[in-house]
């Protein structure tokens, strides 16, 4: 007997037959609870519990990367504004790009609907150094920089979904403001804790849906606490990237209880290794480029054994997504990499380190329109559609299938 199963490729829905013994991982899938008419009652009930001052809100929103239905809620999101006395004239948008590049008017057109003509929109730069307060520093010495124009305004207001970080623990809430909202080198000073300089490692705290004993979560929890979000709109999403809830709220018990919502369905506790992987990141945008389908290379390769084969489909359209990555695969290997980016961290240096000792450990094939060289700089093997498909179908050894490996998230185990 076979298993058909459709793993997702950008837009595409790929069929491959896995044979039965094939152990297939799911996320579970949430609940639809949320409608325009819900979402802008609990808009409501949080704005009439908490005084807030509308007269020039600031509203920051994710990328394209993590998106969160904006064309469908912001709507409500400014209705609901101005029906509590705000004027949209003088709100403010921001795109939280931390160190992503900017989008295309017509990417944010798509992304956000009608309101990026009517609203004014600001395209973050973490380059530009002038737009930055220093208001202290964190206990771990990182410096604490917020955009002049955030602090200026009468209400913060930040809106996404929640989602596991592979260093970070969890992505969405407070990340929003930073690194969304951050200046370039503070945050490669605290993407810099994921690597643990006396050990000569990469932090065994630092791993999705870890919050607590994570150096760099932590860090961020303090970072926050200069400038907390005065309403924060935390997401849940599912396999499809469509909205089932929307939590207003604020403070870090909001957060972290979207966090425990979101890894209810997310986040399984053991399961054994296996000698094959096959894994999709959940198609676009979750396998928009390199770096975006990392997340999801790095949760499906904890389910691998030492010496294992994973097998990804990973389009990635936009290429490998940062110019400062590929430059660490130049450097002779891991030590000289981590020794360089220890005393310097910048670029997606840890993403680097994070991939090379994945590599190190199993061999890695991908599904990908990359071309060849991308793939023998990096050091997977890059392959076709239809040689994953063959792989399926004479598949040796102990198997699994996950369909959704951006989303699936292995917990209580260290990185790899």
């Amino acid at each position: 007997m076979k298993q058909l199963v459709q793993l997702r490729y950008g837009t595409q829905q790929i069929p491959f037959s896995f044979p039965e013994k094939a152990a297939i991982f799911t996320i579970r899938e949430p609940a639809q609870k949320v409608s325009q008419a819900k979402f802008s009652n609990s808009l409501k009930e949080a704005i009439g519990s908490a005084s807030l001052d509308f007269s020039r809100p600031s509203l920051v929103v994710a990328d394209k990367t993590r998106l969160c239905e904006y064309a469908k809620y912001l709507p409500v999101l400014i209705r609901t504004l101005e029906e509590a006395g705000a004027d949209s004239r003088s709100t403010t948008v921001y795109i939280a790009y931390g160190t992503h590049p900017r989008q295309s008017d017509e990417e944010c057109r798509q992304a956000y609907g009608d309101a990026y003509g009517k609203l004014r929109f600001i395209h973050h730069d973490c380059g530009e150094g002038k737009s930055f307060v220093r208001l202290g520093e964190t206990s771990r010495g990182i410096p604490v920089l917020f955009r002049r124009d955030i602090m200026e305004s009468s209400c913060l207001i930040t809106f996404g979904a929640i989602s596991h970080h592979y260093f970070a623990g969890y992505g969405g809430g407070r990340k929003l403001v930073f690194p969304g909202l951050g200046f370039k080198d503070v945050i490669y000073r605290n993407h810099g804790l994921f690597l643990d300089a006396k050990r000569r490692t990469l932090s065994p705290g630092c791993r999705p849906g870890l919050l607590d004993g994570n150096p760099l979560a932590e860090d961020l929890a303090e970072y926050e606490a200069f400038r907390p979000a005065d309403l924060a709109i935390h997401g849940i999403l599912d396999s499809s990237g469509r909205v089932c809830e929307l939590r207003p709220g604020r403070g870090t018990a909001h957060f972290r209880a979207a966090c425990a919502i979101h890894g209810e369905y997310c986040e399984i506790g053991s399961a054994a290794h296996y000698d094959v992987v096959f894994a999709s990141c959940g198609g676009y945008p979750k396998d928009i480029n390199f770096i975006q389908s990392h997340k999801a290379i790095h949760n499906a390769a904890r389910f691998v054994q030492d010496g294992g084969r994973l097998v990804m489909l990973a389009q990635c359209l936009d290429g490998i997504g940062s110019e400062t990555f590929l430059p660490w695969f130049e450097m002779g290997g891991w030590q000289a990499a981590f020794d360089r980016l220890s005393t310097h961290y910048e670029g997606n240096g840890g993403t680097a380190l994070s991939m090379m000792s994945k590599l190190e450990r199993i061999q890695i094939f991908m599904a990908t329109e990359l071309d060849d060289s991308l793939a023998r700089a990096i050091g997977f093997k890059r392959i076709t559609i239809e040689t994953a498909q063959q792989m399926a179908r004479n598949l040796h050894g102990s198997p699994a299938v996950i369909p959704n490996a951006s989303l699936l998230v292995k917990v209580g185990q260290t990185s790899q």
